[in-house]
């Protein structure tokens, strides 16, 4: 059957390419955002037999509350736009995730401990921050998932963190509110993973989220249900779930014994009475910590290597003569009427015919030029959310003799035209640095090439999606203030202990 939507382009900017899944309450379609030059984004619509004013509100609430939460915590997929068809069929954009969601992981086989551990921490802190709530009409309202089951996390790949855990679909997550009792009047949810309130249609608080985590942490440690009704009926669950004890945990996971912190963690959260079970996932988490320290090591160092990589400056000595296509036109390039002739630093995105290239312009005394050619190059970023979203691209060039030169940048990320640089400066991972003299303004001089890590990279494009969905709460300065004291007090040192260490190392 023909999709009349694949090729559609929404907002004139979200095209179309192909269906990838069902949400609780609607389709969700791949998109390329050709705002951003193409970047993959999903899109998910109200179904149209849900199309009524009740469930189009629900529908928007659940783009704000991904939205903010998201934006909050990176176990929640985060949603970046939202709005409504030519046809009135509402949507909203949210990031494309690769990956498998946890049944799909577990299939094969249940999760070893340190996984286990890893999931469960990761889970518990999208959570847990849903539970502290998102900001409505002035008010802290928190959230209740309500649908807490493996298809429901995704689990995927991030260069900063390894294996990333997300929670999705937020479609019939409960806002804890008075005026909201129209949620409870009828089951919502999924039996194999509901708490025996929720069957019961009572009101539900955050142990109801925690009774559907130990359903799925059972399940993640041995690959099985811990009840089994006689069918598969809402009555039949409902016994289940009110009245049958969870099958113990004692020889049903393939590595052996499981310890008693975790066998207790479990029972805990599949507790009847719900004043049995953790209060919150904090509290889970700090039960679970001693084991997390003792497994989970060879995870815990594998981060720390990522994040000490990500953290050390790039180095790159001057790019030898190239007769490139892209070199041969920054060479071209002519300093800006409308620029002063002073010692400034600004970024431009050079249109070529087939591509986009990011360039870092300088303007430097004609000696200052010639010594810095030579410099050792590196680059780092720092990226603030509030009070208003302002990223700090910081080149530095250093030589024993000279010290460090510091070539600073502060991009106001709501800007479409910066979104757009940084995106391109995370896409290309490396750009030019164009020099001009002051003595001879319009005269190019000579470019170096740096480049950039990929965990710098990814999360160059992670911030322009997150900017997208703040609302500022101050002004870009206030946020360029705290950037320039952070790089003063910080940034700075570090980079320059890095340079020194380097050296210190060539010249034993």
């Amino acid at each position: 059957m023909t999709d009349n939507n694949l090729g559609r382009r929404l907002a004139n900017r979200y095209e179309l390419m192909d269906s990838i899944g069902q949400g609780s309450m609607g389709k969700v379609y791949l998109a390329e955002d050709m705002l951003l030059g193409g970047v993959p984004v999903a899109v998910k619509f109200l179904s149209q037999t849900l199309l009524n004013k009740q469930m189009t509100q629900r529908f928007m609430r659940e783009a704000m509350t991904c939205a903010q939460l998201g934006n909050n915590s990176i176990h929640v997929v985060r949603v970046t736009d939202y709005g409504v068809t030519d046809d009135e069929i509402p949507f909203y954009v949210m990031e494309y995730l690769k990956g498998q969601n946890l049944g799909q992981v577990i299939q094969p086989t249940p999760l070893p401990i340190p996984r286990f551990l890893d999931f469960t921490r990761q889970i518990c802190l999208g959570l847990e921050t849903a539970h502290k709530g998102i900001i409505l009409n002035g008010q802290v309202i928190p959230i209740i998932h309500r649908d807490i089951k493996p298809s429901n996390i995704l689990v995927t790949q991030s260069a900063s963190v390894g294996e990333l855990v997300k929670i999705l679909d937020f479609g019939i997550a409960k806002l804890m509110q008075t005026d909201n009792s129209e949620q409870t009047s009828s089951f919502m949810g999924t039996l194999a993973y509901a708490s025996p309130e929720q069957m019961e249609g009572q009101e539900l608080d955050r142990r109801s989220d925690i009774y559907s985590l130990g359903i799925m942490m059972y399940q993640m440690l041995t690959g099985s249900l811990p009840f089994r009704p006689r069918n598969n009926t809402f009555g039949g669950w409902y016994k289940a779930h009110r009245a049958q004890e969870p099958i113990p945990l004692d020889g049903q996971s393939p590595y052996g014994v499981l310890p008693r912190l975790i066998k207790d963690a479990v029972m805990g959260c599949l507790a009847k009475d719900r004043s049995q079970r953790p209060n919150s996932v904090s509290q889970l988490l700090t039960h679970l910590a001693p084991l997390e320290n003792r497994f989970s090591r060879s995870i815990d160092l594998g981060k720390q290597i990522r994040g000490t990589l990500r953290d050390l400056p790039v180095v790159s000595k001057q790019a030898p003569p190239s007769g490139s296509e892209e070199d041969r036109f920054c060479r071209l390039q002519v300093w800006p009427q409308e620029t002063p002739i002073a010692e400034i630093v600004f970024p431009k995105l050079l249109a070529m015919s087939n591509r986009q290239l990011p360039t870092l312009w300088a303007m430097l005394g004609s000696l200052e030029i010639e010594q810095r050619l030579t410099n050792t190059g590196s680059n780092n970023f720092l990226c603030v959310r509030t009070p208003h979203p302002m990223l700090l691209w910081v080149t530095a060039l250093y030589s024993q003799a000279q010290g460090a030169r510091w070539l600073s940048s502060y991009l106001d990320l709501k800007n479409p035209g910066n979104q757009k640089f940084i995106w391109h400066l995370g896409e290309e991972g490396s750009y030019r640095v164009l020099f001009f003299s002051k003595e001879t303004p319009n005269q190019f001089i000579n470019f170096r090439r740096l480049h950039i890590a990929p965990p710098q990279r990814k999360l160059l494009k992670e911030w322009v999606l997150m900017a997208r969905t703040i609302m500022p709460t101050g002004t870009p300065k206030e946020s360029k203030r705290m950037l320039k004291q952070e790089l003063n007090e910080k940034l700075k040192p570090q980079m320059l202990l890095s340079f020194e260490a380097m050296h210190s190392n060539s010249n034993t």
